[in-house]
């Protein structure tokens, strides 16, 4: 089993619902969702270019996938991970729009916030004494070879590669998308994701999800606000 600390906003929010159909997946039920009949392209062809993000929900990334380290229990996260929110202010992103990083597409800030890096940064080192060591497969399945210098040193370090100063706040709509579907899918998104693009996005809350068991999707075992410091 493993665990992700990852941000999502609440279950209800207007681009939680619109992101779970554009994927098919709802991590807070998990359950499939059926595609907007909106969207000018076939289920079967929706269902392969979202199959990859759809597996782990609408999220972005702050706590990587991660085994528990042997000291801790799932009831100690759970406690640690309520802490956490309540220790934390929610913020805006003044400015969210789509973004392509390198084959594929996501959500991002159009501008750089140094709050969210150092929210970020917090998050990954909050967590990191309930993080189990990588094995060397988990090692082997980040492709070390591919990466920088310094992404192998924070892979070796906190078990990924894009935290700190490699951290790109993204929260992923497909996968790797090619060719001539690349500019279809692209208008596709431009339109379907107006009614947030070129907004304020609010860093409202956390998720922390889990993975049964290895290659299964994963479910949201528990939300909760930032509350700022609120007891």
């Amino acid at each position: 089993m493993r665990y992700a600390v990852y941000f999502t906003p609440a279950e209800d929010d207007p681009l939680t619902v619109a992101v779970n159909q554009w994927l098919g997946y709802n991590a807070f039920t998990g359950e499939n969702v059926p595609y907007p009949q909106t969207i000018a392209v076939q289920p079967g062809r929706m269902s392969a270019i979202t199959a990859a993000p759809a597996r782990y929900g609408f999220h972005a990334t702050l706590k990587a996938p991660f085994r528990l380290a042997e000291n801790f229990t799932s009831s100690a996260l759970v406690a640690a991970f309520d802490v956490f929110c309540r220790q934390q202010q929610a913020f805006d992103l003044p400015e969210i729009q789509i973004g392509q990083l390198g084959s594929f597409f996501a959500l991002v800030p159009a501008q750089p916030s140094e709050k969210l890096q150092s929210f970020a940064a917090h998050a990954v080192e909050y967590f990191e004494p309930m993080r189990a060591p990588l094995t060397e497969e988990e090692i082997a399945r980040r492709k070390p070879e591919a990466l920088t210098e310094v992404q192998r040193d924070h892979l070796m370090q906190w078990g990924y590669p894009y935290v700190f100063d490699e951290f790109r706040f993204h929260m992923t709509l497909t996968g790797s998308v090619q060719g001539t579907d690349r500019l279809a899918i692209q208008k596709e998104l431009e339109a379907y994701f107006a009614p947030f693009a070129g907004k304020p996005l609010t860093i409202s809350g956390l998720g922390l999800f889990v993975e049964e068991d290895r290659g299964a999707p994963f479910t949201i075992h528990r939300w909760q606000p930032l509350s700022g410091g609120a007891d």
